[in-house]
């Protein structure tokens, strides 16, 4: 059994080993199936520990040192506590976190939430960034990139890759949510009120707020995919409710240079 996950060219480009993971290519059954990567929703543990040692197969390291925190829909960034067990990393509340060793893995879980990955091709760094809308309007994506960037050598350098989200087509929000969003960035064209209720672009909005941080435009990927409207290939909290699975995306430091 092979995990199915997407690339960032970008991301490949510049060495980073990474993956934006699916649903597809694991071991959990009924609503979880099958590569979902949280207990908490339901799921076997069984299951989700197996579908763990997947996930860190394909990424090239050991199961226990992929890394994730307790995400909260906050901006808190983190950066890897050195030597810290998993279990003690995953009761860290935050939603970006920062790592710089070469055989660990820094990853995030969503649903419908935008995962980002982005990486100082310099120094090897990486930070793995969950932004729901919360954590859009609150500043998770500025506060994962300014740590990431504090270790960078020039900050023009970064790229960073945004995975699969629920997109615009299926993002009805109410008027108080889309003007919070569109708030918080200058992004054109982020919100479609041409339906009954407003439609929002998450991606439009943490691009340029990437590119407000100082990233340039051509440094940021976008591999696509829909986490609401493609129910084959993702799990979808907006589509299927509380029963349901959460993706892995994650991203290995490298060494520098």
């Amino acid at each position: 059994m092979r995990a199915e996950f997407l690339e960032s060219q970008l991301l490949k480009q510049h060495g980073f080993r990474h993956a934006f993971f699916t649903r597809r290519g694991g071991n959990s059954k009924g609503p979880y199936a099958s590569l979902n990567f949280s207990a908490t929703v339901g799921d076997e543990p069984d299951a989700v520990a197996q579908n763990f040692g997947l996930g860190a197969e394909a990424l090239g390291v050991a199961p226990d040192q992929l890394f994730y925190l307790s995400q909260v829909h906050g901006r808190t960034a983190v950066e890897l506590p050195p030597g810290e067990l998993r279990a003690a990393v995953a009761r860290i509340e935050g939603d970006a976190l920062f790592g710089a060793q070469p055989e660990v893995a820094i990853g995030v879980r969503t649903a419908d939430c935008v995962p980002i990955l982005a990486a100082d091709p310099a120094s090897g760094a990486v930070v793995a960034i969950h932004a729901g809308w919360r954590g859009v309007v609150r500043g998770v994506v500025e506060a994962g990139i300014e740590l990431l960037a504090s270790r960078a050598h020039r900050r023009a350098e970064l790229v960073a890759a945004i995975g699969p989200h629920i997109r615009q087509g299926a993002f009805e929000v109410s008027e108080d949510v889309a003007r919070e969003l569109e708030a918080a960035s200058n992004a054109r064209d982020a919100v479609d009120r041409s339906r009954e209720k407003p439609h929002v672009s998450l991606v439009r909005i943490v691009t340029a707020q990437l590119i407000s941080l100082g990233i340039v435009a051509s440094r940021i990927d976008d591999t696509g995919g829909c986490t609401q409207s493609e129910p084959d290939r993702f799990f979808s909290f907006r589509r299927d409710g509380k029963v349901g699975g959460r993706h892995l995306s994650a991203i290995v430091p490298r060494s520098s240079g």
